[in-house]
């Protein structure tokens, strides 16, 4: 998700290798001002959905925001820059008037707007006109450069970019729509990407950044209805094939798809939402009630920083060549959010907060077909996502592929793109897939991960097929696909982005799945038996949960080692002696294959109020090499289950600060960790492990603000005390006979056993 990442340095080389106009109205779109005393000529005052803007008012002015039954409904300070701005407000009519001066108003009759207000007509789309740029034009500054506004009067900066001349159009079209710099001119990766594919590109920057207007706040549902309109305006162009348009993007514009698709759009084809996340809270932000300090504080930082005021660097640019209105348009940062005191402020699930940047939420309101891709270990959103894709249930069509990998193997895996670019043809191009997708996908492999030798790995075969045909073959072939073993694809190079062998499903959680629980042992064993050792003769065993006693698992950036490379050296260590525990099952006597969420039960007590734990499941291999599978995390004060929503494989804690628990003194508490989707074929002779300490070692780019290091921590695994293991297992999967080598696969670093 950073902007400035290896894979948006990659896009960059790729292309080597194939107004806001600021009204002098007293109020935008409303009343005029019926005060007894004017505010200055420049002041304006705009209402939007939920939100109220002041600008070019006196710096440092004090102003009170005034309802229709006189009542102050807040206060603010105007910013150097001129600027206020109110948020989350109830629908309603407002003035705007000097706190200290109640005769002077700035605007009056500001109808601030509700959510789920009606839509603007098409004609006030169709009278927006976005001129094209060509792919050949060269990478002028006012190639494709345009703004489009949305209902309130604020514009979006956007990039067009044809893949021929507009007389040889129509052409279908993609837009890209998300924070980071889609609508940069000089930014031609994505563009080339799908011009490549035969599509036309639209890169449209969310408002508050790049050159568009408005303030920020990341996933604030503003720029949901904001992305309506942008995909309403650029469907309406006259290049836009069927007047319709399908969203595309990875990580940041891979979820911004899923806030704008929820509008429901009328003109939206298709979505393709890669390596996105669920439930933002629990995902990412907060894993187990944990702040994510090593990706989402980071993250979240960055994009305040580039949403400030030509934040993202390439913003002079346009405003030094013509585009007056990309300066009118930063004159609001100054009141964006700190989304990093917003975050670390809502420790506890605040629903007002969580549940609207929550995907898993409005996932059902989405009404389009469908294309989802993501990676179990992924380093940066984490791989929590599979728990939505059931939630889809008003999409006509979906489709889900998922791999183990890191965050780019969704448009990286070899397999991934050829379902996905056919998927782009058929859903929002209507026409039979070509084999264009054979040259795109493993030249931007090669860009992504610098593995040298990926060749196209073979899909559908649409030679002769009409579109119906085409389609109905494609949608034969199971909406859910799960690759195994990437890294490992005969006739590809070691570690290169392609599935060893795949297993598709028609639905999610799969069919015939079953739960497997594993029961822990006394003396550390891990088997399907319960204990009935009583607690007399089961001594439990102890550890001090201490997060500096491992450093966190990353890769070393030096001498050119890419986390999406061939073979990442990762610094992902074994359990130091009295730091934590380990359970193990004697070797396998039948290939285990586990797809789904699992639950690691246990038994703790602790003399410390809170104590935050890490649960961590590997491969042990008959030759003593331990694979990396997956984790999950909990702060014990936050054990409270959600009852109606957990399973005996997916725990799923309230996360409330009323449910909020100290741990008890003396006594066992059961703790259920969730740990989060994974699928991993487990081979006759291996051997599962779970162990448990303190978080920070497992997951490569995450670290954690823990508790206090050193905390006691002890496990009780006897007859009354059932601490276990409870796994979602397929059976009837075939698995191919010999092991991958280790190291190779991708995102599952390999580690010698210390057992």
């Amino acid at each position: 998700m950073p902007r400035r990442t290896p894979l948006r340095r990659a896009f960059l080389t790729l292309l080597a290798t194939l107004a806001l106009g600021l009204a002098t109205l007293t109020v935008v779109g409303t009343a005029s001002t019926s005060a007894s005393a004017a505010p200055p000529p420049s002041a304006v005052v705009r209402p939007g959905t939920t939100q109220l803007e002041v600008l070019n008012a006196t710096p440092g002015q004090h102003l009170e925001l005034v309802a229709a039954d006189d009542s102050v409904a807040g206060t603010g300070t105007v910013d150097a820059q001129g600027s206020f701005e109110w948020r989350m407000l109830k629908p309603g009519t407002y003035s705007v008037r000097d706190a200290d001066d109640h005769s002077v108003v700035l605007g009056a009759g500001a109808e601030v707007t509700a959510f789920d207000a009606p839509a603007p007509g098409q004609s006030f789309f169709d009278n927006q006109t976005l001129t094209p740029g060509w792919s050949t034009d060269g990478l002028g500054a006012k190639s494709g450069f345009n703004d489009i506004e949305t209902r309130d009067g604020t514009t979006l900066s956007a990039n067009v970019r044809l893949p021929g001349p507009a007389a040889n159009g129509p052409y279908p079209t993609v837009v890209e729509y998300s924070g980071y710099d889609p609508s940069n001119p000089a930014n031609t990766s994505m563009a080339q990407i799908f011009n490549s594919l035969g599509f036309a590109y639209v890169g449209v920057n969310i408002r508050g950044t790049g050159c568009s207007g408005g303030s920020y706040e990341p996933f604030e549902p503003v720029q949901s209805l904001d992305g309506y309109d942008a995909i309403e305006a650029i469907a309406a162009q006259p290049w836009a094939e069927f007047h319709k348009v399908g969203l595309v993007g990875i990580s940041y514009p891979g979820i911004s798809q899923l806030y704008a698709a929820r509008t429901q759009p009328p003109h939206l084809a298709a979505i393709t939402p890669l390596s996105v996340l669920d439930d933002s809270y629990r995902a990412t932000l907060w894993p187990g009630g944990i702040l994510n300090t090593g990706f989402a504080v980071p993250w979240a930082s960055a994009r305040y920083e580039n949403a400030k005021s030509y934040g993202e660097g390439w913003e002079q640019g346009m405003v030094d060549a013509g585009f007056g209105w990309c300066a009118d348009n930063q004159l609001v940062r100054d009141q964006n959010p700190d989304p990093v005191a917003l975050i670390s402020d809502n420790h506890f699930y605040n629903k007002a907060y969580y549940e609207q940047i929550d995907p898993s939420r409005f996932a059902s309101k989405i009404n389009v077909p469908v294309y989802l891709g993501g990676a179990w270990q992924d380093e940066q959103t984490g791989g929590h996502f599979p728990d939505f894709l059931n939630k889809f249930t008003h999409s006509p069509a979906f489709f889900a592929t998922i791999s183990n990998g890191g965050h780019v193997e969704s448009l990286a895996n070899q397999t991934s793109f050829n379902r996905y670019a056919d998927f782009l043809n058929l859903y929002v191009a209507h026409r039979v897939p070509d084999n264009r997708k054979y040259i795109v996908g493993p030249t931007l492999a090669h860009q992504v991960t610098g593995i040298n030798g990926i060749s196209y790995v073979r899909g559908n075969d649409y030679t002769g097929m009409t579109y119906a045909q085409a389609k109905r073959l494609y949608d034969s072939q199971g909406h859910i696909r799960i690759m195994f073993e990437s890294g490992d694809a005969k006739g590809e190079p070691a570690g290169a982005p392609a599935a060893r062998f795949e297993k598709t499903f028609s639905s999610w959680p799969v069919p015939g799945r079953k739960v497997t629980r594993l029961y822990l042992r006394p003396r550390g064993g891990l088997s399907g038996n319960p204990v009935t050792v009583g607690a007399g003769k089961a001594e439990p065993r102890s550890f001090s949960a201490d997060p500096t006693a491992l450093p966190t698992t990353d890769f070393d950036p030096s001498g050119g080692n890419n986390i999406w490379g061939a073979d990442p050296t990762y610094d992902w260590r074994q359990i130091p002696r009295g730091k934590g525990l380990g359970w193990i099952t004697s070797p396998l006597k039948q290939n285990v294959v586990t797809i789904g969420s699992g639950s690691l039960d246990v038994w703790v007590k602790t003399p410390a109020r809170d104590v935050d734990l890490e649960a961590t499941i590997t491969d042990v291999r008959p030759n003593g090499q331990e694979v990396y599978v997956q984790s999950g995390w909990l702060r014990a004060s936050h054990r409270r289950l959600d009852q109606s929503r957990s399973t005996a494989v997916k725990p799923v804690h309230t996360d409330l600060a009323r449910d909020a628990r100290d741990m008890p003194f003396g006594t066992y508490q059961k703790l259920r960790l969730e740990i989060f989707p994974f699928a991993q074929p487990f081979r006759k002779g291996d051997r599962i492990r779970i162990t448990l300490d303190a978080p920070g070692n497992a997951r490569p780019s995450w670290a954690f603000d823990t508790i206090d290091h050193g905390q006691k921590v002890t496990v009780a695994t006897d007859k009354k005390h059932q601490s276990l293991l409870a796994l979602t297992v397929v059976p009837g999967i075939s698995v191919p006979r010999q092991a991958p080598p280790c190291g190779t696969l991708r995102s599952q670093p390999c580690r010698t056993y210390g057992g």
